[in-house]
């Protein structure tokens, strides 16, 4: 079923001069021990047309991976209690800025990775230059979400890391709906987004997400985890 777009979003958006439909897809919320590729074929595979770009939220792909903690699950370490004082917290995302969501960093990216970006990040805010905490932990670190009030349950009370492996489940979603369309396994959010991996090449993958940059998706209660690009 498809969906409204995040409020205050329009449908269609104009990029390098061409309009594209953005068509979210309404599905129930996944949970963990769902498997992607039913979940896939219930929801997009009567929505999906040849020359779509479908694209897939990274968040479901990792929770059919079993890759989501309850929060309680987790026991941070003191250097993770130490670091996520000074993450700062956003009203779109806590981030790393929680001990369980740095713990998480830390046991995906390596201690030796995330204090290295930790003192970077340390130094160039000095100068008023900021990203480079994330530019430097990389996209694993990016991709963890932790938990918000205006998460849909059970996931406001857990920790969800990226996906493994996005590139390949990308490829493996595009035979699965017919080959006939582009997929893309995205992380995007208010404050911007990423492709973790797709079938796209790279001017396509900027094309996206110039496309999608302003979240039409949104991530709290839409319950649209799915979407098709389409040539409007």
């Amino acid at each position: 079923m498809t969906g409204e777009a995040n409020a205050g979003k329009a449908l269609t958006v104009t990029v390098e001069g061409a309009s594209f439909a953005r068509i979210p897809i309404r599905t129930r919320v996944v949970m963990p021990g769902d498997e992607l590729d039913p979940f896939i074929r219930e929801y997009a595979a009567d929505v999906v047309q040849p020359g779509d770009i479908f694209f897939v939220t990274e968040k479901i792909v990792a929770i059919t991976q079993g890759r989501s903690y309850l929060v309680e699950q987790i026991h941070p370490r003191r250097l993770a209690l130490f670091l996520s004082r000074f993450v700062v917290r956003t009203p779109y995302g806590i981030g790393l800025g929680m001990p369980e969501t740095m713990e998480m960093a830390l046991r995906e990216c390596g201690v030796p990775r995330i204090l290295f970006a930790a003192a970077v990040s340390a130094v160039t805010k000095a100068f008023g230059r900021k990203g480079d905490f994330y530019r430097i932990a990389g996209d694993k670190a990016r991709a963890i979400d932790g938990p918000t009030s205006g998460t849909i349950p059970p996931y406001n009370k857990a920790v969800v890391l990226g996906p493994e492996r996005p590139r390949q489940v990308a490829a493996h979603l595009k035979s699965l709906l017919g080959g006939t369309a582009e997929v893309a396994v995205v992380d995007i959010n208010d404050l911007g987004g990423n492709i973790l991996g797709s079938t796209l090449d790279k001017a396509g993958e900027r094309r996206l997400l110039a496309i999608l940059k302003d979240n039409p998706l949104g991530q709290g209660h839409e319950s649209t985890p799915l979407g098709v690009v389409r040539p409007a």
